[in-house]
């Protein structure tokens, strides 16, 4: 059985098989609304149920805590149709035309960039290319059938090979394998772009960019793709890290603050070792931004990185004046089993 979903506040609607999620349709039929993990456990995907009765799903309750529920949210990628539905969400235009893809790749260099960060540049087939836009991710299809979700870091202009940075979790299935096993030339599998996590170019606001570890692998992405299409707005990066050795590329950060005057860039440290030496910004990566920008009204803000540092950011720069739809988010879900 099938029930029709409307979309406010644009009036689309779309046909949800009621075995699929609130998202699964609305993607299948070419609406990209946002959202992250698709399974429960980010947040990025809550929307307004209006009208209608769904099934909510498995979740994590810090995901969708009660009283939203009682006040009509719902998680859409957990979220499936028991009725006719209208839904309240942004819908993120940009993104419906870009055709989702199956294709092999091959693993062309591997870069061991720092003590537990690994540079993937996969190459695709002859003649393919992935069309995406900054800041969106692929997923990484292993064999079990399960797969592994990592951000493209190279900006859609420089595609001729696709850039993942990858942290090494001990005892995870494929990290394990990238770091102990993986060689160059390895044959992988991916479907991609996925991801409402991209810049929004409508505008020409000035923009705030807070990474924390690899969260900087699609803001790299975002950033290199302004760079190239010569824009004036102004933006600063604020890269959270623990230790200096978790800044794994400080260096290329730094070069585009000398080479281009509308950026700044401020790493912060919350546990600094002795021998760093540091003489830099110290503490939580959001309350650096909180101290610098009393008002953030103005301002769009771009976060990618631990979904408690996500949401920690999220609730405060609203408090200091940024409206709702100026702040954009991809929270790195780790699974146990990465």
């Amino acid at each position: 059985m099938s029930f029709q979903v409307t979309i406010k506040p644009s009036n689309h609607q779309y046909s949800a098989p009621e075995h699929e999620t609130i998202l699964e349709s609305a993607l299948r039929e070419g609406f990209a609304v946002p959202y992250g993990c698709r399974n429960g456990a980010c947040g990025s995907c809550k929307g307004k149920i209006l009208q209608g009765q769904v099934d909510y799903g498995k979740y994590q309750d810090n995901a969708l805590r009660e009283t939203e529920k009682k006040a009509g949210m719902a998680l859409f990628c957990t979220a499936r149709p028991l009725t006719d539905l209208v839904i309240e969400c942004r819908e993120v235009g940009a993104a419906r035309d870009i055709p989702v893809k199956t294709m092999p790749c091959r693993v062309q260099k591997m870069e061991k960039i720092s003590h537990d960060v690994m540079i993937l540049h996969l190459k695709l087939p002859a003649n393919e290319r992935l069309q995406f836009l900054a800041g969106q991710y692929i997923d990484i299809l292993l064999k079990d059938g399960k797969r592994r979700s990592f951000s493209l870091a190279n900006a859609p202009h420089d595609d001729e090979f696709l850039q993942l940075h990858i942290r090494h979790i001990p005892g995870g299935l494929f990290t394990d394998q990238v770091f102990n096993a993986m060689q160059e030339k390895a044959i992988l599998r991916f479907e991609g772009p996925h991801g409402s996590f991209f810049l929004r170019e409508d505008s020409s606001k000035p923009i705030i960019f807070m990474a924390g570890g690899t969260g900087f692998a699609p803001i790299k992405a975002m950033l290199e793709h302004t760079f190239q299409a010569h824009s004036k707005r102004e933006m600063v990066l604020y890269w959270g890290a623990h230790s200096l050795r978790d800044l794994y590329m400080p260096q290329l950060a730094g070069q585009w603050q000398r080479d281009h005057a509308n950026f700044t860039f401020i790493p912060v440290l919350s546990e600094p070792l002795a021998e760093d030496q540091w003489q830099g910004r110290t503490g939580l990566v959001h309350q650096a931004i909180l101290d610098d920008f009393a008002d953030l009204s103005a301002y769009q803000v771009y976060a990618c990185g631990a979904p408690q540092m996500v949401a920690a950011g999220e609730q405060a720069f609203g408090a200091q004046g940024l409206p709702q739809d100026a702040f954009f988010a991809d929270p790195f879900v780790f699974s146990l089993e990465a």
